[in-house]
């Protein structure tokens, strides 16, 4: 075997287990979780452990017990996770209904300060969520909105929105001008321009961004506790999540249960969405 042929089969073996040490530490705390969660207390307390568990032992009481409501002695995840997906979805349609324009607007239109738009969107985050917190906080109680979904949603739109634009203006920037003045030649304006030209092509990169403006919604907890601590028929999942790590009284198993329930809809939605996903974050990284 020469040099060349070590080297190639090496490499080839070193990234099958690179690949596969991701994978394990990617997937196993989601996996114990979900053995945690189908075991009984019972058995979990005798055996913490283990890793398989046995048909016999299989149990969907905790789940039942997290969606069940409160009046029935359950943990009212449904409500929950209906305040969850309102929140996430209105804040996302908003999130694009705004970035969208915002960013066709920074890639294609000339105006003064354009070059400083980009360090302006960004700057947002170089500050950390509790220094806006408190004047959120006192903003949103004097105009009566503290404790609603909808004004935590316009938080989430604050939060979102500038990334999105910054994302969705490096994609319009590649989608060649030509394109564009074909349509306005035939007879296209602006906005039919976006609609028919570029909104089409940039379907990759908006799913990318939509994904994105819903995970962060669906996940966030700081605001959500921060708005919705004294109303419990308003809370997100995560808010109740941290009530059921907090209660010493609620069993470890429906904990699990509960974060299996936070967590399996980023999922499903990111292997649904994976091709699509992919194609939208490497959209704009070159130029030409």
């Amino acid at each position: 075997m020469d040099r060349d042929l070590v080297e190639t089969v090496s490499l080839r073996w070193l990234r099958r287990l690179v690949i596969a040490a991701f994978l394990v530490v990617t997937v196993f705390p989601f996996y114990y979780m979900l053995v945690l969660s189908v075991r009984p207390i019972e058995r979990l307390l005798l055996d913490p452990g283990s890793l398989v568990v046995g048909f016999g032992e299989l149990t969907v009481d905790t789940y039942t017990e997290v969606l069940r409501s409160t009046d029935d002695g359950g943990q009212g995840f449904l409500t929950f996770i209906r305040n969850s997906g309102l929140v996430a979805v209105a804040a996302t349609l908003l999130t694009l209904l705004v970035a969208i324009p915002g960013a066709y607007a920074v890639a294609r239109l000339r105006f003064f300060g354009r070059r400083q738009v980009d360090f302006l969107f960004l700057a947002v985050y170089l500050f950390p969520s509790i220094v806006i917190a408190i004047p959120l906080f006192v903003a949103f109680t004097w105009v009566h909105l503290r404790g609603s979904l909808f004004g935590l949603v316009l938080v989430y739109l604050s939060q979102t929105l500038p990334v999105s634009v910054y994302m969705l203006k490096n994609y319009f920037e590649t989608i060649p001008v030509s394109l564009e003045e074909s349509a306005a030649i035939d007879g296209a304006g602006r906005l039919g321009i976006i609609r028919r030209v570029s909104l089409p092509l940039a379907a990759p990169s908006i799913m990318a961004v939509a994904l994105y403006d819903f995970m962060i919604a669906w996940n966030e907890f700081l605001f959500a506790l921060l708005f919705l601590v004294d109303k419990r028929d308003r809370w997100t999942v995560s808010l109740g999540l941290s009530q059921l790590a907090d209660g010493v009284e609620v069993p470890k198993t429906v904990l699990m249960a509960g974060s299996v329930i936070l967590t399996l809809p980023i999922v499903i939605l990111f292997f649904a969405s994976e091709r699509l996903l992919t194609e939208g974050l490497t959209s704009g990284a070159e130029k030409g």
